[in-house]
């Protein structure tokens, strides 16, 4: 077995902790909308490659979401005002819209 310079085997080294299961999901109405959240299935706008396979719906609408580096979450509607969670993301997006329905993304 090897042995590091600080005498512990590789053996004895800390292992990675198991990767986290992701975002919990959602189903609530915030300020009169239906937000939902939770893993994506395909259907999304890309597959939820940039949410991480998580989708967010408002009244059953897509919202694109990204997931940054630093783990915070971002989306069309609140692109540079990054926030902990999917779920605080479509409650920020709700406020935002003020009422509007959120129009999907079409991207050409």
């Amino acid at each position: 077995m090897y042995k590091s310079q600080a005498g512990s085997s590789v053996a004895d080294a800390p292992r990675p902790a198991a990767p986290a299961a992701g975002p919990a999901p959602f189903d609530e109405v915030y300020q009169g909308r239906r937000i939902t959240g939770g893993p994506a299935h395909g259907g999304g706008h890309h597959g939820g490659h940039h949410g991480g396979g998580y989708s967010v719906t408002i009244d059953g609408a897509e919202l694109h979401v990204m997931q940054n580096a630093d783990g915070t979450w971002i989306s069309v509607i609140n692109h540079y005002e990054p926030v902990a969670t999917p779920k605080a993301l479509a409650r920020a997006a709700v406020r935002e819209l003020q009422g509007a329905p959120l129009v999907p993304l079409t991207l050409t």
